[in-house]
């Protein structure tokens, strides 16, 4: 693989953390291709608030289950063409003949479970907006206080505020919304900061100090 910034060094106390070309500190899965770095760099733990990019972020998480993060990170601009630029309102409209043409492109994930979810997901977002809205029900579950985990192992996968946003969007009529799935969801709106303590994003979000 190519990549812009291979790895120069780690420090014991940082085992899981690389310096870059750069002379920043990333973890190991974002320290080499440029890709994963960017995002890292520009996007992930960056607040999001709008319904639109929590809806996008949503369907992608929920698309990401079973697979690697760099392959719908690869497929996104794909998906957002074939998803109204995940648009709640148009994506609520499609039908049999939307899931059909899904179901022929390459681009994107062509698992007919979640392109279901993702339509049934859009009617819900749409629904919930009688009830505050998509993007403040996500935040409501912010918790009191964010993990500060120093290494990959350290990283939770779920927690008891993923859990419970996992069972209110269930209720309100969302599918694939599982707890680790929502923790995910909630790293990369900025909910919470899951960055390694080290790390050159950890507390830039202005949410987490």
């Amino acid at each position: 693989m190519t990549t812009d910034a291979a790895p120069t060094s780690t420090t014991p106390a940082d085992a899981d953390l690389v310096i870059g070309d750069d002379g920043l500190a990333r973890p190991v899965w974002a320290s080499a291709d440029p890709m994963l770095r960017k995002y890292y760099d520009t996007e992930w733990g960056v607040p999001v608030r709008d319904e639109r990019g929590v809806f996008e972020r949503l369907s992608l998480e929920a698309f990401q289950s079973g697979l690697s993060w760099r392959t719908i990170l690869a497929k996104r601009p794909a998906f957002r063409a074939a998803f109204a630029d995940f648009d709640p309102d148009t994506v609520a409209t499609f039908g049999e003949d939307d899931v059909a043409r899904l179901m022929t492109d390459v681009g994107i994930v062509r698992n007919r479970a979640k392109i279901l979810a993702t339509i049934t997901n859009a009617r819900a977002t749409v629904a919930l907006r009688a009830d505050g809205g998509l993007a403040d029900l996500v935040w409501s579950f912010r918790p009191a206080s964010t993990p500060e985990p120093r290494s990959a192992a350290e990283v939770p996968t779920t927690s008891d505020e993923s859990t419970a946003l996992s069972k209110a969007l269930r209720k309100r009529g969302f599918a694939f919304v599982g707890p680790t799935t929502m923790h995910a969801l909630m790293e990369a709106l900025g909910v919470v900061d899951t960055h390694l303590v080290g790390s050159h994003r950890r507390g830039t979000s202005g949410v987490w100090q």
